[in-house]
């Protein structure tokens, strides 16, 4: 089979009075990487969902290699050799990679000859970029090498037309170029044809051939990547009236002591296992230091920790030179701020309403509360400055914050966190999942906060984030900091490879306020 074309010509989709697709025109090249950019609500979902048979298009025509296709449902898709990567992955995490190959493909019988099946597969694998370990259950994998057995399952399943969903999400920078470049060498070869959807500039520029952008339900754009920067492709999402530009960076406030300090911290998980070993770093008035790995190497346990939600086995944490627990009182006093990761789960209440979310800080002390009696209306006059201040699109204070997008969940809680006064301000994962409008506005907000004097602790999946918005970048790999540079003179192929757990031992100089890290260029 070779790489086929693919053309929509006016499909449309509606829900309702909702149109989710306008008459969108797609022409993606056989053997060619085709990006798909848009913000949350676009479209994209939507046009994919019908590519693969999960919605049924209200009008228009889906054209393989010239041909019209009626694809009406999944296993119509799977028919044609069309497949998708989901963002989050699919496989059976107790079978074995050979048993969800085979599970992908289909057709087996009451008996299956597995030796004879594992020598079939090893065949296949010889003929692409990756080789994994059949006989290895999907639960013991890296995320690395899910995410290959991910793409390794559809090309056995004979798919030629490959739809990602943010494949790179999950993977260290290294992973990502790696997964990226061989999925483009596959492609070129002529053996597939790839739609990628991204929010990644990078993976644009360095890995597709052509884009497609769609904005509110329409194309708006569309041609060779040589034709788009970052820029153009920007305005193309939002509307160039939108877009802003994040705010210069300041010096950092060379303070004797550092706001926020972390003194040999062990934090052990609901299993009693220590998923944070010996942790050590400092941060600055105004100064952001980012915290960069693969999900499950310790962020979470670290950031719940700093934030009171878990007792540390060991260690200490400072603010302004005085010991800090995470306590209601201590979080008031020394001005500590927080936007973690699922602010849903575990900042939000969801079915409480958005003037009473941006009150949970302050709904007991005057002026909100008086003799011990809250005031509702006193709650969403305080609400109304913030939630215009910080632009929260709701239909009122009344409305549940569980009823809020993403991105406006987001803006919420940072109204909530930033109003305060805040010297501290802890943050994880803050734009994961969301638009581009969305990421924009919260990125512009925690350089504001920093050049405001804040000490920004800032952990995140997404190195790009971390390089753009930190001043210095801290690697956590196996619970352990290992590694540290300015982002001035960050190198992406370093701190990948510290990411994906080739560290060295790092110095552990005794009673250093700073961070005991392996140093690079600086």
């Amino acid at each position: 089979m070779k790489a086929p074309s693919l053309q929509t010509i006016g499909l449309t989709k509606r829900f309702g009075d909702f149109v989710a697709l306008d008459a969108v025109d797609l022409d993606v090249r056989p053997g060619t990487v085709h990006a798909l950019l848009g913000e949350n609500g676009a479209g994209k979902s939507t046009l994919v969902k019908c590519l693969v048979g999960f919605q049924r298009a209200d009008a228009g025509s889906v054209l393989l290699d010239g041909r019209e296709r009626d694809i009406g449902s999944p296993q119509a898709a799977r028919a044609l050799g069309v497949g998708m990567v989901y963002q989050h992955f699919t496989l059976v995490p107790s079978m074995t990679v050979a048993e969800n190959f085979a599970l992908a493909r289909g057709g087996l019988g009451a008996v299956i000859d597995w030796p004879a099946k594992i020598a079939e597969m090893r065949a296949f694998m010889d003929g692409t970029p990756f080789t994994l370990p059949l006989e290895v259950p999907v639960s013991n994998l890296a995320a690395g090498q899910k995410q290959k057995a991910e793409i390794l399952k559809q090309l056995y399943a004979d798919n030629r037309l490959l739809i990602l969903d943010e494949p790179t999400s999950v993977l260290a920078p290294d992973e990502a170029d790696e997964v990226l470049g061989a999925i483009r060498g596959l492609a070129h070869a002529g053996r597939l044809t790839v739609v990628m959807i991204t929010h990644k500039f990078r993976e644009v520029s360095a890995f597709a051939d052509d884009v497609t952008v769609l904005r509110r339900g329409k194309r708006v754009a569309a041609g060779p990547v040589g034709d788009f920067d970052a820029v153009r492709l920007a305005d193309a999402m939002i509307g160039a009236a939108r877009r802003r530009e994040l705010p210069e960076r300041g010096p950092v406030v060379q303070t004797a002591a550092p706001v926020l300090a972390v003194e040999g911290l062990t934090v052990t998980d609901d299993a009693g296992r220590r998923v944070v070993r010996d942790a050590t770093l400092a941060v600055r008035a105004g100064e952001i230091l980012g915290i960069a790995g693969v999900s499950g190497n310790g962020q979470r346990e670290l950031v719940e920790t700093l934030l009171g939600q878990r007792e540390a086995a060991s260690g200490a944490i400072r603010i302004g030179g005085e010991r800090y627990r995470g306590r209601r009182a201590e979080i008031a006093r020394h001005g500590v701020g927080s936007l973690p990761e699922e602010p849903l789960r575990n900042a939000c209440v969801a079915a409480m309403s958005v003037a009473e979310n941006l009150a949970l800080r302050e709904f007991d002390v005057a002026p909100l509360a008086r003799a011990g009696w809250l005031s509702p209306a006193r709650l969403v006059a305080a609400a109304r400055p913030r939630i215009e201040a910080f632009g929260v699109k709701t239909r009122g204070p009344d409305s549940p914050i569980g009823t809020l997008s993403g991105g406006n969940v987001q803006r919420a809680v940072l109204a909530r966190e930033l109003s305060r006064g805040c010297r501290v301000l802890v943050v994880m994962n803050p734009v994961f999942g969301l638009d581009f409008a969305a990421v924009d506005e919260i990125h512009r907000r925690l350089l504001e906060a920093r050049n405001g004097g804040a000490a920004v602790l800032l952990v995140s999946e997404d190195l790009d984030e971390l390089i753009e918005l930190s001043d210095r970048v801290v690697v956590m790999s196996e619970g352990a900091l290992v590694y540290q540079t300015s982002s001035a003179a960050a190198d992406r192929a370093e701190i990948g490879r510290r990411m994906g757990g080739a560290h060295e031992t790092p110095d552990t100089t005794a009673g250093s306020a700073e961070p005991a890290l392996t140093e690079g260029a600086a």
